[in-house]
C-alpha cells in the first residue's frame, strides 16, 4: 500500500517530478559494509536515524560484512543511482583495498559517488592486558624477541586496520601473524578474552574497554593526544609517523547520480552533522563530525590513495 505521507516529502528532496511505483514504495537503503557492533555500524545508525528525520522518510540500515568491506560497497557500486541505496565508506573501502590489490573489486574513482564527509576517527594500538608490556618500546622489543609467536586482529582482509598493522609490522621489523575478523566487534571481543595479541580498531568502540582495564592502548592516530586517553601517545610521539594519521566515514551512492540529489543530500548530511543530538552520540565515542562538500570528500579519497599506494610500494604491502 502507497504511504501518501512518506512520499510527498521525499519528493522535494529527491528532485523526483514523476517517480515510479518502485521509488514511491521504497525506504532508503543505507549499506554498512561490515558487521554490526562496530565502529563504522556505530556512525552508519547514528547517521541513518538522524537523516531519516530531515527527510522524513524511513532509512534502513543493511550490514553486508565480508572481505575488509568489498562485499557491502561492491553491491552499492551496482544498486541504481536514485537515491534510495546509499552506503557508509571509511578508509578501508575506498582507499586499503584499491591501492592493496592489484586487480581490486571495484574503482573507487568511477564506481561511486561522493556525497560527503561524516567523521573522523581516531584509530588506537590495542593489546590484550595479560601482555607483560606497559609502552610502545615494550611491546616492539617484546615482539622481536617473539617472531611468529604473536597474533593481531583486523576488519578484514584488506581493512584499514590489515593496511595499519603491517606497516607497523614494517616500520618496526616485527612478524605478527594476521587473523582477519568480519569487522572489528569480533577481534575487540578476542583481544578482551586473550585470543589475540594486538589489533588496530577505532577508540569509539575501543575506549570503554581500555578504560575498564580489559585492554591497554598503546597508540593514538591523532595529530596530538586524545582528551580522551590523555595518557596515550601518538604514533608520531613514538617515532612511527606512517601509522599516525585517523581514518574517517563518509556517505556514498553509486556511481552517475545526479549532481542535484548528490547536493540535496549534501546538505541534509551536512545539518544533521551540526545537531547537537549528533554530536552528543558521537564526541563522547571518538567520533569527530566532519562536515564536507562532494568534491572535498573525493579529492580526500584520491589523496589518501596516493598517499598509501607510496607508503605500500616503499614498504612492498600487497595483498594479492
Amino acid at each position: 500500500m502507497l504511504h501518501r505521507r512518506t512520499v510527498l516529502s521525499a519528493m522535494p528532496l529527491l528532485a523526483m517530478a514523476k517517480p515510479s511505483l518502485a521509488q514511491l514504495q521504497a525506504s532508503i537503503k543505507v549499506i554498512v559494509p561490515f558487521s554490526a557492533g562496530g565502529t563504522t555500524d556505530l556512525v552508519g545508525r547514528i547517521v541513518s536515524e538522524a537523516l531519516s528525520k530531515v527527510l522524513d522518510t524511513p532509512v534502513v540500515v543493511q550490514n553486508k560484512a565480508g572481505a575488509g568491506g568489498a562485499i557491502g560497497m561492491g553491491e552499492l557500486a551496482k544498486a541504481a543511482p536514485d537515491g534510495l541505496t546509499l552506503g557508509i565508506a571509511n578508509l578501508s573501502t575506498q582507499v586499503a583495498i584499491p591501492v592493496a590489490y592489484k586487480k581490486p573489486p571495484y574503482n573507487p574513482a568511477s564506481d561511486f559517488t561522493y556525497i560527503g564527509e561524516l567523521a573522523l576517527a581516531p584509530a588506537v594500538l590495542l593489546v590484550r592486558s595479560s601482555l607483560p608490556v606497559n609502552n610502545m618500546a615494550e611491546f616492539i622489543r617484546y615482539a622481536r624477541a617473539r617472531p611468529g609467536q604473536l597474533s593481531y586482529g583486523s576488519p578484514g582482509i584488506g581493512s584499514a586496520g590489515h593496511f595499519g598493522a603491517e606497516i607497523f609490522k614494517v616500520s618496526t621489523r616485527t612478524f605478527i601473524v594476521h587473523i582477519p575478523y568480519r569487522g572489528g566487534a569480533g577481534l575487540v571481543n578476542d583481544l578482551v578474552a586473550g585470543h589475540l595479541d594486538m589489533g588496530f580498531d577505532q577508540v569509539a568502540t575501543a575506549l570503554p574497554h581500555v578504560r575498564a582495564g580489559r585492554l591497554r592502548a598503546l597508540a593514538v592516530t591523532w595529530p596530538a593526544r586524545l582528551p580522551e586517553l590523555p595518557e596515550v601517545p601518538t604514533f608520531a610521539e613514538v617515532s612511527l609517523p606512517d601509522n599516525n594519521g585517523p581514518t574517517w566515514f563518509g556517505l556514498v551512492g553509486p556511481a552517475r547520480m545526479a549532481q542535484g540529489l548528490r547536493d540535496k543530500l549534501n546538505a541534509s548530511v551536512n545539518r544533521i552533522l551540526e545537531t547537537p543530538h549528533v554530536r552528543q552520540r558521537m564526541e563522547p565515542v571518538g567520533l569527530y563530525p566532519s562536515a564536507s562538500s562532494p568534491d572535498q570528500f573525493a579529492s580526500r579519497v584520491a589523496s589518501d590513495i596516493v598517499a598509501l599506494r607510496r607508503i605500500a610500494r616503499g614498504a612492498r604491502i600487497s595483498l594479492d
